[in-house]
């Protein structure tokens, strides 16, 4: 079995998540927004309140939602900005990638079958998922990961309901809740995760081929928020994305972590516990809080199930304490954690299966399970310790070909049951 778990088809967020979901009609997108600028992210991981970045060309007028005019909402700062009140949601939505910015306001990137390509669209909820609206996106085709070589998308993360990123193939950015797309400065290869923190833009990038994945190793780079040139900040893995929480960031890198408190603009490396198991690899790293860390190691996968063990740590890094095991079911796919206590590992094989933890590791239960043949997951993550999100069955194509569920799941119990959303 591929040490990297499966890291090509699906990535999962670790740690706590603040993040805006956004979703746009079929092509719709609007000319120029400028570069990104704004107030840094608190905490965020995956889709949470640090933000996704990404590069590529800018998106003209095409089918959709229209983008309308404009209305105030207010951001957890509770300093009223200007976003678009949006169009109709388009028939058929699948979601691929979810960021949400408070509690109530998110932002998802999905796919609509469409009468004219590219089919992508983004939509935005101001209320938890009760109801929502369509918004412009970056007129690039939806693709998973690794599956082309040409402008693609299959990432969103906003900063704050202003500032955000869509990524992948190519980076794209908004300063105005999505109202308009323009192409950003990419680090370059594919952008396999993007954060926002502290004031930084955190991405992940490797160079990839169509239907021949990104080795095992990328680059964790960095720019400010209010723009600039990329930075090389260290070389990293690529099998797992970008945690953050409680203005920490961590990554893994082969089998050690690194470790962040200001945006990157300065590391700690550590070694790993996975290389304390002969039969373990590092799938996914999760920040805890302030000054914790887990880690899920998985291996010895035989007929769709895996060993997986969850570490943790608190002093970030420095030392490390077994604290158990999940059900073997399934290829790991990731880690996140609404605290210390609650913890959350995504599987799928011939299923999909999302393993809780109320105890901090010590004793598991299957919260979330569907007889799927292993549609899995994307974008596990916690805007705070109760409330969670995650897409189910993620698009993997433009227009949603394969007709996956591309479904949203909440929980606003830490992760202990899961309930679906609709579009």
């Amino acid at each position: 079995m591929n040490t990297s778990l499966r890291a090509s088809r699906v990535w999962l967020v670790s740690g706590a998540v603040l993040a805006a979901v956004a979703l746009t009609a079929c092509g719709a997108t609007s000319p120029g927004a400028g570069g990104a600028a704004g107030s840094p992210a608190t905490s965020a991981s995956g889709p949470a309140a640090s933000g996704g970045a990404s590069s590529a060309p800018a998106s003209a007028a095409g089918g959709g939602a229209p983008a309308a005019a404009a209305s105030p909402t207010t951001s957890a700062a509770a300093s009223t900005v200007t976003v678009p009140s949006g169009g109709p949601v388009p028939i058929g939505f699948a979601a691929r990638s979810v960021t949400f910015v408070s509690t109530e306001e998110a932002f998802v990137l999905g796919t609509a079958p469409c009468a004219k390509a590219p089919c992508t669209s983004i939509l935005r909820t101001l209320n938890r998922g009760a109801s929502w609206r369509g918004l412009p996106a970056p007129v690039v085709p939806l693709a998973a990961p690794f599956e082309t070589t040409g402008a693609a998308v299959w990432g969103i993360r906003f900063a704050n309901p202003s500032d955000g990123f869509v990524f992948g193939n190519g980076l794209w950015e908004t300063t105005d809740g999505g109202e308009r797309w323009t192409a950003a400065a990419s680090p370059g290869g594919s952008i396999e995760s993007l954060e926002v923190i502290d004031g930084q833009v955190l991405a992940i990038a490797a160079a990839c081929t169509a239907n021949g994945g990104c080795g095992q190793t990328g680059t964790l780079e960095r720019r400010p928020l209010a723009g600039g040139a990329w930075q090389t900040v260290a070389q990293v893995s690529v099998a797992g994305a970008i945690a953050t929480q409680a203005r920490v960031a961590a990554v893994l890198a082969g089998d050690a972590v690194i470790v962040t408190g200001n945006g990157g603009v300065s590391t700690v490396d550590h070694s790993g516990p996975c290389s304390t198991a002969s039969i373990e690899a590092p799938v996914a790293i999760a920040v805890t809080g302030p000054n914790g860390l887990a880690v899920l190691c998985g291996g010895n996968g035989a007929a769709g199930s895996v060993d997986k063990t969850v570490y943790v740590s608190d002093d970030l890094g420095a030392h490390w304490t077994d604290a158990g095991s999940p059900a073997r079911g399934g290829d790991p796919e990731g880690l996140s954690a609404g605290s210390t206590s609650q913890l959350v590992v995504a599987a799928a094989s011939g299923a999909s299966m999302l393993y809780y933890s109320a105890d901090g590791g010590a004793q598991w239960t299957t919260a979330y399970g569907e007889g799927d043949g292993g549609l899995g997951f994307n974008d596990l993550g916690f805007t705070t310790p109760a409330d969670g999100v995650v897409v189910y069955g993620p698009a993997q194509s433009d227009d949603n070909a394969e007709s996956r569920p591309g479904r949203l799941l909440l929980t606003s119990n830490g992760g202990a049951s899961w309930q679906p959303v609709s579009f």
